[in-house]
Parts: C-alpha cells; sequence; structure tokens
C-alpha cells in the first residue's frame, strides 16, 4: 500500500511539474542503466560456469564431459522455466515482436529475470545459442513493467520496451549506435524524431554501465592491420552471395530441425535426445560450445592453428586442409545445434549463431582463397567480420544494424564500403528465395502472423466481432417468396441471408435478384427461396484477423460479406463498418 501510494504521489507530481517527453528521457535513461546491469550479471555469469566447468579439460580424457553438460544445463533451465518461474518456452525476439504487436507490450514480470538465470545455465553448460535475445527480453521486460508501472498506454510501452532492447544490445556489444539502429529496425515499426532521442539515451546509459561495472570487455578483440583494397569487391560480390545462400541455409535448417524436434510430445524425451545430440556435436567439434566468440576472436587473429586442439579427433592432424573441412561442417551444424538447444527447452537465440556462422564462413572463403591463390592475398580479418555482417542480415532481415554493428565493433569505418555491399547482396540473394526472416518464419510456424505496415497494424487492431452486424434478417431455404416479401417489408437491409434450422448459411438473396418477379403474385405462392438464393462470393470466418479479412473483400469485389462461426450463421460485415472503425483507431492513435 505504502509503495502505491508513493507511486500516486510522484505520478501526480510528474504530471504537475514534468513535461510527457521529459519523463521518457529519464525512464529510458533508467531503463538503459537497468538493461545494462542485467546484461553484465548475464555475461559474467556465463563466463563463470564455462570456466569452472572446462578449465581442466585434457584433450587425451576426450573431454566426454561435453557429451553430458548440454543435458545438465538445459534439464536445470526447463526445469526452472516450467516450476518455478512458470515461463518455459518461445523465441525471445519473436515473442517481443508478438508482444509489440497483438499484446499491447505488456511483458509479464517474471521475465525481467527469468531469462538472464536459464539462458546462463544453458549457454554456460554448452548449449550452442547467444545471449543477445534472452538479454533482449529482459530489457523489454523492463521497460514494459515501467512503462506498466508508471501507467503508461501501450504505444509509450513499446518505446520502452525499445530502449530496453537497445540498452541490452549496446551493453554487450559496446555498440550503442548499432544498438539504435537494431531497435528501430527489428523491434519498433515506425519512429519518430521525438522516440528516437529517448533509444539514444537508453543505449548510451547501457553502454555506459557495462563499461563502469566490468571495464572495456569487448567481445571481440583484434586490431585491423590492413587498409581495404577497392581490388577486393569482386570477392567481395562472391562473398555476398554465398553470405545470402548460407542465411537461407540457416533459416531452413533451424526451422527444420525445430520441426523434427516437436515430432517427440514428451518434453523428457526432448531434453534426453536433443541435449545428447547436442553433447556428441560438441564432442567432436568443440567450438560449437555456447555463443562460439572466443573462437570467431582465435580466427581474426590469425590463430586458426589452434582451431582443431581441443578436438580429441583432429587435434592430432596439422593439415590445412583439415581446417578447411573441420570450419565447413561447423557451419553446416551449428544451425542445428541452436535449433537442438532452443527446442529442447534451453533459453537462447539465434543472434550469436548467426554472427558465428557468419564469420566462420567469412574466414573460410577469405582462407582458402589464400591457400589456392596467393597472386593477392585477402585479408582474414577483414572478411570474417564482413561475413559475419552479411548473414546476419540475411538470417535477420536487418542489413543496417548489421553495418553499424560491426563497423562499431571494429573500432571505425575502415570497412564500411565492404559491409554495405556485402550486406546489400546477402538480404537481396536471401529475399529472392524467401521473403520472411527468421523470426517471422517462427512466429508463422505457430499461427502468429506481425503487421508488415502501419496501416495493417491498425487493421490487425480491430476485431471480426467488433464489426459484425446482426440486424439482417435471415430467411429459411424452404420458405417461399411471399415471406420474403414480408421480410423487405420491416427490414431495412437489402441482403437476406438464407439459413436452414441449424443455423448452416446455405445462401444468400438480394433485392436486386428478386426485383422483377416480386410483385407476381402467382410466383410469390409458388417460387421457393432456395431457387432464388446463390452463393455468396466469399465467407469470413470469426477467428480470420482483419488484414485476411480486407483480402477476401479486394478478391471479391463486394461490399458485404457473410461471417460463419464453427459453421454457424452469425452476422455480416460491411466494408463501410470497416472503414469506420479504422478512422477512429487513426484518430486515436495520432492524439496518443
Amino acid at each position: 500500500m505504502a509503495k502505491n501510494d508513493f507511486i500516486a504521489r510522484l505520478l501526480i507530481w510528474r504530471l504537475r511539474h514534468m513535461s510527457n517527453q521529459n519523463f521518457i528521457l529519464i525512464l529510458s535513461g533508467i531503463i538503459g542503466i537497468l538493461s545494462g546491469v542485467a546484461a553484465v550479471i548475464l555475461k559474467e555469469g556465463v563466463h563463470f560456469i564455462q570456466n569452472f566447468l572446462t578449465e581442466d579439460f585434457y584433450v587425451e580424457y576426450a573431454n566426454f564431459l561435453y557429451i553430458i553438460y548440454p543435458i545438465i544445463g538445459i534439464s536445470a533451465a526447463f526445469i526452472l522455466s516450467k516450476y518455478l518461474f512458470k515461463d518455459f518456452g518461445g523465441h525471445g525476439i519473436p515473442d517481443v515482436l508478438f508482444t509489440i504487436s497483438k499484446k499491447q507490450s505488456l511483458i509479464p514480470r517474471v521475465k525481467t529475470y527469468s531469462r538472464v538465470i536459464t539462458s546462463a545455465l544453458t549457454v554456460g553448460f554448452g548449449g550452442s545459442v547467444g545471449l543477445e535475445a534472452p538479454m533482449l527480453v529482459t530489457g523489454s521486460a523492463i521497460g514494459s513493467n515501467i512503462g506498466v508501472l508508471v501507467h503508461l498506454n501501450s504505444k509509450k510501452r513499446a518505446l520502452l520496451i525499445g530502449c530496453g532492447a537497445a540498452g541490452a544490445i549496446s551493453a554487450i556489444f559496446g555498440a550503442p549506435i548499432g544498438a539504435v539502429i537494431f531497435a528501430i529496425e527489428v523491434i519498433l515499426m515506425e519512429i519518430s524524431t521525438a522516440s528516437f532521442i529517448p533509444l539514444l539515451i537508453a543505449s548510451v546509459t547501457g553502454s555506459l554501465t557495462s563499461m563502469i561495472l566490468i571495464g572495456r570487455d569487448r567481445v571481440f578483440y583484434f586490431d585491423l592491420q590492413d587498409s581495404f583494397e577497392a581490388s577486393h569487391m569482386p570477392y567481395y560480390l562472391v562473398l555476398g552471395i554465398l553470405c545470402g545462400i548460407t542465411s537461407l541455409y540457416f533459416s531452413k535448417a533451424v526451422m527444420r530441425t525445430e520441426k523434427i524436434m516437436e515430432g517427440f510430445e514428451s518434453q523428457l524425451l526432448r531434453i534426453l535426445y536433443g541435449g545428447a545430440l547436442l553433447g556428441f556435436i560438441l564432442f567432436f567439434f568443440p567450438p560449437i560450445y555456447g555463443e562460439g566468440y572466443d573462437t570467431l576472436n582465435m580466427l581474426i587473429r590469425g590463430e586458426s592453428s589452434q582451431l582443431l586442439d581441443k578436438s580429441p579427433f583432429f587435434s592430432a592432424i596439422e593439415n590445412p586442409y583439415m581446417i578447411l573441412f573441420f570450419l565447413a561442417f561447423v557451419i553446416l551444424i551449428k544451425p542445428v545445434a541452436s535449433a537442438l538447444t532452443l527446442s529442447a527447452g534451453g533459453a537462447g537465440g539465434i543472434f550469436a549463431p548467426s554472427l558465428y556462422v557468419g564469420g566462420i564462413l567469412g574466414f573460410l572463403f577469405a582462407f582458402a582463397k589464400n591457400m589456392f591463390d596467393f597472386h593477392m592475398p585477402l585479408p582474414l580479418a577483414h572478411f570474417t567480420l564482413v561475413a559475419m555482417c552479411g548473414v546476419m542480415a540475411g538470417v535477420q532481415h536487418s542489413p543496417l544494424s548489421a553495418i553499424f554493428l560491426i563497423a562499431e565493433i571494429t573500432g571505425g569505418y575502415e570497412l564500411f564500403v565492404p559491409l554495405m555491399f556485402v550486406s546489400a547482396i546477402s538480404f537481396v540473394t536471401k529475399t529472392y528465395y524467401q521473403k520472411d526472416s527468421l523470426y517471422t518464419l517462427q512466429l508463422k510456424e505457430k499461427g502468429r502472423y506481425l503487421p508488415e505496415t502501419p496501416d495493417q497494424e491498425l487493421l490487425d487492431m480491430i476485431s471480426i466481432h467488433q464489426v459484425i452486424e446482426r440486424d439482417l434478417l435471415p430467411i429459411h431455404p424452404n420458405a417461399r417468396l411471399k415471406d420474403l416479401i414480408d421480410l423487405v417489408k420491416i427490414s431495412k437491409r437489402n441482403i437476406f441471408p438464407v439459413v436452414d434450422e441449424h443455423r448452416h448459411l446455405r445462401g444468400i438473396i438480394t433485392l436486386d435478384d428478386i426485383r422483377d418477379i416480386m410483385f407476381d403474385a402467382e410466383k410469390q405462392e409458388t417460387v421457393q427461396i432456395q431457387s432464388l438464393m446463390h452463393s455468396p462470393p466469399e465467407i469470413l470466418s470469426s477467428d480470420e484477423n482483419m488484414q485476411k479479412a480486407m483480402e477476401k473483400f479486394e478478391k471479391s469485389g463486394a461490399w458485404n460479406l457473410p461471417v460463419v462461426e464453427d459453421g454457424r450463421y452469425i452476422g455480416f460485415v460491411s466494408k463501410s463498418r470497416i472503414f469506420n472503425s479504422y478512422r477512429k483507431r487513426l484518430i486515436r492513435k495520432k492524439h496518443e
């Protein structure tokens, strides 16, 4: 009670002394700090677990613990999620997108801390996923719940969710500009200048919080020695196409693996089979353990010869061709390992795996070219980083975020031209074969659809039930024309649904259908309705979204369409009613 009184007094004081815009700016800074703290806790927690479990590993003992670690981590994450947090399942970023679009930007409070714990266990014990998505969910939940606490509407809560996402990504990568663009490009559908400033503040405070707590502990450690050469552009063109193809494979591999895992009805079987298979993958390919950023740092520093050291089967092999073979298998297996981790019950995301696969691809491309052709050696670090950008752009459909994220990670804009070029080529190549991002595909797999434009977003806020017109008078198919004339006398509508005794829609009749015979006394007594009725051009279902309904209106050219629920007629929907509802929501949105 005291807490509620304090908040009430605070809100009253705020309304009297502070504008909405300034209040949002203060909240964005608070959210950025909290997101930064959560990101540091998660990063340090994962590193502690990984170091504790793997620091004494010896290749000669064949690392058999790799086989059981994932099962332990996934099992622990699942048990906590289901029985303690009540927050099991779901892909982090797709769920946030769906919450903004369909659930009034209301994220459960438990997500402010649950994903930090479960993802730390998952990734720390070898789960082959990233921390960015769980951290983004945590930051978004912080933003949403602060918005609820101070009584903000859904639109402003969505902005605070974006602030939480920007603060989290900035704290992880130390890339505030890339984090802001990611929040705009992936999380928020539309943005204004007034909304842009809070995102900047949240991103900066998130990054500063991380710096204060753990210093300049970066995800990637390297120093670019070579400068960009225009003569390398043909190779970047080929790399861009390869990134697009790899992005397509990545998405299909993740979706296919998750589909197979869904075939196990028992969650226990999913944990056992998924965890065991992941363990054997890690046993043969240790670089897939966890996020994998250490492997990318090793490649960027030119230490590829150490890549095979942790593998009990490949460590004794010094043939450089084996490195090509090993990396190619890593590219193919990493998406499968990530999907196994998530579908078995672990917590994480595909943000880091997409960067990881891109980095391996870029290094493999440049390494292979240098091995077979020494006339123009390619800088390994450049192609590793640029391919990370390309695959991220293709998988997540966020080319701008990928460009600025990698540009900031490199500490400058030396690679800006190839980053732009490769991300564009990769994005075009991927979307030519698959128009949806992996996040959208994961939502569609669950029967969830996101609006692609602000107009669609407004339409989706209108329910079929809200615009159903029930004042149309029905008539039985066995009735006579005379009975219909009696309805015409008392009806204000010119459409009459033909409905049987079970409320099944058999057809429709309009005044135009009977205008020539309605005054013929003989036909009034002899002609039955079923001989006059005709099928409607389209039929709407009560559970369809408004976007689908408008597509049927467009396809049929009709102004009114009948609605059925469980096969039974319940009313009609008209375009004019939809447009009127759309106009009211548009006016309300402008006022907000």
